[in-house]
């Protein structure tokens, strides 16, 4: 595909072939107020790197991000921190379910990766830690990068989070007996939920994760991360961006991705664009089914991708 081809063309055969898609997945129930989702909804946006914007569907509907985020925190925690940070959260595929407890016992708090909750709950530590307002950081981030003002936190999602977020407390204080969290575990708590409730529209994620295609670049041509920053936020994307079938996410779609239990998925050509697609069915893992197979569609009609 050439560098001066409208990708809305592929969008709608994409979403042609979808809209045949007989077996959608289940939306995420443990969740109150994610499980009404339907999973019929899809929408499917390509930003290129000067802010171009395709869309089709619901690309302009905003929804519950979820575990997208961690790739914003992520990249601004690495920013301000550096290297430092690999530290207190490893780069390597878990293989276990994202709220796993099991390996943090035997590997002293530790998390696998940035994108596991363990591991997401470090990356909020350590960004509340150097900004004292991780979540107000990643919401004028994601505000200036989509340009998209009005952009904000679903306060019922949030709440809903944290009535049923023992499992995430039991992780942070299980770290923090290791030292691996810094603040109190009530406040990182409050802070990774809002991260978690933020709602944007697919056009919004692909604008937004733009600065991972332009390599560390962001929107207004500043620099956010080094060039190899972004190829390591890049790398852990494509090993562990989606949960713990990162494996099939690979083999099928061929990019770094990172999705969320509330159905969007994002996607990074490097060097030519980024992608968000989302519908709120998900396979069995947590990964929307719509949603991989849109993108595994899109690489394999325009042969975009790492590989």
């Amino acid at each position: 595909m050439t560098a001066n081809t409208s990708f809305q063309p592929v969008l709608d055969r994409i979403a042609e072939e979808i809209a045949e898609l007989t077996d959608r997945g289940t939306p995420a129930d443990y969740i109150p107020a994610l499980a009404a989702g339907d999973p019929r909804d899809f929408g499917m946006a390509v930003a290129e790197l000067d802010g171009t914007v395709y869309g089709v569907g619901d690309w302009r509907r905003p929804f519950s991000t979820q575990s997208v985020t961690k790739v914003f925190t992520l990249a601004l925690a690495l920013a301000g921190e550096g290297e430092a940070l690999w530290a207190h959260v490893g780069r390597e595929p878990s293989g276990d379910p994202f709220n796993s407890l099991v390996q943090l016992e035997y590997e002293h708090g530790i998390p696998r990766n940035p994108f596991i909750n363990a591991g997401a709950l470090v990356v909020t530590d350590r960004l509340h830690r150097l900004t004292g307002d991780a979540s107000g950081d990643l919401l004028a981030f994601l505000r200036a990068e989509s340009g998209n003002p009005d952009l904000g936190f679903d306060t019922a999602v949030a709440a809903s989070e944290a009535a049923h977020g023992d499992r995430n407390a039991a992780l942070a204080h299980f770290m923090a007996s290791y030292g691996n969290i810094t603040g109190p575990v009530p406040e990182l708590l409050r802070e990774y939920f809002r991260q978690c409730s933020l709602e944007a529209s697919c056009a919004d994620l692909a604008l937004a994760t733009g600065f991972l295609a332009r390599h560390g670049l962001r929107a207004d041509g500043s620099r956010l991360l080094t060039r190899s920053q972004a190829k390591q936020i890049n790398a852990v994307m494509l090993t562990c961006g989606t949960y713990d079938a990162a494996g099939d996410f690979a083999y099928r779609v061929g990019l770094p991705g990172k999705s969320g239990v509330g159905g969007a998925v994002v996607a990074v050509v490097p060097g030519r664009c980024t992608l968000c697609v989302w519908s709120p069915g998900l396979d069995s893992r947590g990964n929307s089914v719509a949603g991989v197979t849109a993108l595994d569609r899109f690489t394999t009609i325009t042969g975009l991708s790492v590989f």
